[in-house]
């Protein structure tokens, strides 16, 4: 509607729109093209005319609700971001509970879980990590995507806890909103044998399995796995004496400073440098009598330790003890040949206490972090092994019988051949096994059952058990 009145307008003027050399024409003067005579000033260019229409234009009435609008500094109208009610209160919880870097202080009884470690998309095999972020998610600590994704919230464990192993102060490092009453909340939503403890607040790039110095575990025993094999004893009835308290504990000594433990956990290979490992301590306290079964507790404490390495390096000692191997062969297991160590029940493996000494004496004394100790929180430390963790392993024993059970099996173990002997004697015992079946049946080695025993039977004089 513009664009023509104001084409008329040009026209009319004499100017603007008329192609050169046709001016005359349309404009009705012959011969050439005179001067352009000056503006009417009614006549408006393109840009008055049009902002002159957009004034002309009648304002939409603002509502109540609404106020005007501020204009950028290059004209524009700001952008509006469209948000709800719900992403508003979200909004404002995070900023009233902002994301830091913490640790927890956990204790838990590892019966009935197959170990710390999350198994992220795998609900076959429940784990402690599986419980516990579920209980971070409903409490509001992290989101629900963290805990899909554990790297989100930069959670570490301390210790990597095996089946069944229980813990009293196991440390995890992690990014959660310090929201009011965590530690009420997260317990909240935890079964009772598992308890958040203490939280501290940590450095941003704190990691504790990097950051941790060393670990100390103990190992709470019948004692009765001392007995000697030769003696027949009752289960409630034994009695750790002095003599064999003090053999133990030269056993143990013998593991103290570095060395190659290779042949005590099934990761690793005799020329693998990270199979040396540091043991800074490891002894057998005096024993006590817990529901008519006396007890001990062997206390290890080490730089860091491998898989299985801790159950095998006792179930080793009770086979010395015992008098089923020699007290050389725990000397010869540091060596690059592959000896045949037994692995103690992980029932009574309890991780005690991570220690952050380097941490400590760095960030503790700061003014702006804790030193990583737990003094005002020994007490609740001792209240959830004594309602939980002890009577766990107690009770277990007296009614699986892990213990016992696991000693049966110490003569299936060979202690004094290497592993090319073993592989070489369990081959002789399976070739002298099917030899023997088939004289039973009547047929010589290597023939088919379904012939008749048309031949003379072969003698065979066993060597070893078949």
């Amino acid at each position: 509607m513009l664009l023509p009145l104001l084409r008329c307008g040009l026209r009319a003027a004499g100017w603007g729109l008329c192609r050169p050399g046709a001016a005359a024409a349309a404009c009705g003067w012959p011969g050439p093209r005179p001067r352009p005579l000056p503006r009417p000033p009614h006549v408006l260019t393109m840009a008055e005319e049009l902002r002159a229409a957009v004034a002309s234009q009648p304002k939409r009435p603002a509502s109540s609700s609404e106020e005007p609008e501020k204009l950028e500094e290059n004209g524009h109208q700001p952008k509006r971001l469209k948000r709800d009610v719900g992403e508003e209160d979200v909004e404002d919880q995070n900023k009233k509970s902002p994301k830091r870097k913490i640790v927890l202080l956990m204790a838990y009884s590892g019966k009935g879980y197959h170990g710390m470690q999350r198994n992220v998309g795998s609900s076959q095999f429940k784990t402690i990590e599986d419980d516990l972020v579920s209980a971070l998610v409903q409490s509001g600590c992290i989101p629900e995507n963290h805990g899909e994704d554990m790297k989100k919230m930069s959670f570490q464990r301390c210790a990597r806890t095996d089946k069944g192993v229980s813990a009293a102060g196991q440390i995890v490092s992690l990014k959660v909103r310090l929201i009011d009453d965590i530690l009420e909340k997260i317990n909240s939503h935890l079964p009772s044998h598992i308890r958040i403890l203490g939280l501290k607040r940590v450095t941003g790039g704190f990691n504790s399995k990097n950051k941790c110095d060393a670990r100390t575990y103990s190992y709470m025993l019948p004692t009765f796995a001392f007995a000697h094999k030769d003696h027949n004893v009752q289960e409630e009835a034994y009695r750790l004496n002095s003599e064999t308290l003090e053999k133990v504990n030269k056993l143990l000594a013998c593991y103290k400073g570095t060395h190659n433990f290779h042949n005590f956990t099934s990761q690793k290979g005799p020329k693998d440098p990270s199979a040396k490992r540091y043991i800074m301590e490891v002894c057998c306290g005096e024993p006590f009598v817990r529901e008519n079964i006396e007890f001990a507790v062997i206390r290890v404490k080490g730089q860091s330790f491998m898989m299985h390495q801790i159950r095998k390096m006792i179930g080793l000692v009770i086979a010395v003890v015992k008098g089923y191997a020699a007290e050389s062969i725990i000397e010869r297991s540091w060596g690059e040949e592959k000896v045949d160590v037994p692995k103690a029940p992980g029932l009574g493996l309890v991780l005690e206490r991570v220690h952050f000494e380097k941490y400590n004496r760095r960030f503790g004394n700061d003014g702006l972090h804790e030193p990583l100790e737990w003094r005002e929180e020994e007490e609740k430390i001792a209240i959830f092994k004594e309602q939980y963790i002890y009577p766990t392993i107690i009770n277990t024993e007296r009614e699986e019988k892990s213990m016992m059970n696991w000693l049966n099996t110490l003569p299936i173990h060979d202690f004094n051949s290497s592993a090319s002997e073993m592989q070489a004697n369990n081959k002789n015992s399976k070739v002298l096994g099917a030899v023997g079946s088939q004289l039973k049946t009547g047929n010589s080695p290597g023939e088919s059952c379904s012939r008749t025993a048309s031949r003379p039977l072969i003698e065979v004089t066993p060597v070893g058990p078949l």
